[in-house]
Order: structure tokens, then C-alpha cells, then sequence
């Protein structure tokens, strides 16, 4: 009877922590661009507003044991827009490898698209993040 009774009162408790975890993830993929896609959004750390850049499609390969990626970002804008960008290796729990890569600057026209591309600095790495902060031209 006591098991019954500790199962039911930490059903509700169990039920609202996936409800809050649920709630989290929305508000954090609402951050960036409806145009890019969630399982892309989730390698995205956007620093500020997106303005209307999208990382429409990202693709990941193993090369010679090294992670190599190529990532497409489009203006959903007439205007132009400057992207500072930088790739963050991680490891299998999650630690960055290597000392990080500098900033790195881009022009991205009007209703213009570019692709990034950046190597991992070790076979440790399994994992990134692509930073971004984007500011009008």
C-alpha cells in the first residue's frame, strides 16, 4: 500500500518536471529563426537575435577520425547582415577540445546564402557548437 501511495504522489511530480523540461526546450528553440531546423537549432548557441539568419542545413562528417563540418546560413532578409561565428569542439561528456577557435567575421547579402566550414583539432572530439552573433550591417 505504501508503494501505491509513493508511485501516486510522484506521478503528478514526475509529470510536471516533463512538462517543465518540455516548456524549456520550446522557449529555447523559439530563439532562434523559425527557418532553421530544430535538430540544427539544438547545435546553434545564438548570442542575441537572429536577424533573420537561419543555419538552414549543417552537415557533419568523419574524415581520417576528425570531425569535419559544413554549415549553410541564409538571409531570410533584404538587408545585409554581418555574422561573427566561431565552432566549439566537445568531447564525449561535453568538454571543448582544443583552445577554441578565434571569432570569425561574414558577410551574409540580402537574401543571399554562405557556407561555413571548420575542422575538429582532434579525433577527441564527437560533438559542437556553432556560436553566432549577428549584427545589421
Amino acid at each position: 500500500m505504501r508503494t501505491r501511495f509513493a508511485l501516486a504522489a510522484a506521478a503528478p511530480a514526475a509529470a510536471c518536471a516533463v512538462l517543465a523540461m518540455t516548456l524549456a526546450s520550446a522557449a529555447q528553440a523559439q530563439l532562434h529563426d523559425p527557418a532553421t531546423p530544430l535538430a540544427v537549432a539544438a547545435k546553434v548557441a545564438l548570442r542575441g537575435e537572429a536577424n533573420s539568419i537561419a543555419v538552414r542545413e549543417m552537415r557533419i562528417v568523419r574524415k581520417n577520425d576528425i570531425l569535419v563540418v559544413q554549415a549553410d546560413m541564409a538571409n531570410m532578409g533584404r538587408t545585409d547582415r554581418t555574422v561573427f561565428y566561431r565552432f566549439k569542439w566537445l568531447d564525449s561528456v561535453g568538454n571543448q577540445v582544443g583552445d577554441g577557435e578565434s571569432w570569425k567575421q561574414m558577410s551574409v547579402l540580402g537574401l543571399g546564402q554562405q557556407t561555413v566550414k571548420s575542422v575538429a583539432p582532434t579525433s577527441a572530439a564527437v560533438d559542437l557548437r556553432l556560436e553566432m552573433n549577428v549584427e545589421p550591417r
